[in-house]
């Protein structure tokens, strides 16, 4: 069933906050959008997480701190409304 407009709109702002807090957090390291190479050989591209995890596992990580990760990679934690908006993009950009 298709999302209303509203709905969508929505969605698609959630999205967008989240791209954006990728971008300055972690872009970095890895790679955030559908293409391109991590500039961190240990950074997997974020279209690719969904291979390794299901995307919602780290919503508590994301909110309580990401303590996985390459070595050299700093400890981060989100809002719970950050957080939704950065689950929504990865969701957005996961690769089949």
């Amino acid at each position: 069933m298709p999302l209303l407009p509203q709905a969508a709109a929505a969605q698609s702002s959630a999205q967008a906050r989240g791209e954006a807090l990728l971008q300055r957090h972690c872009a970095m390291c890895h790679a955030v959008g559908r293409r391109g190479t991590s500039p961190h050989a240990m950074a997997p591209p974020f279209r690719t997480l969904g291979r390794k995890y299901p995307i919602e596992s780290l919503e508590e990580g994301l909110a309580e701190g990401l303590m996985t990760g390459h070595p050299e990679m700093p400890e981060f934690r989100f809002s719970p409304r950050d957080v939704g908006a950065i689950v929504a993009y990865l969701n957005s950009v996961q690769e089949p």
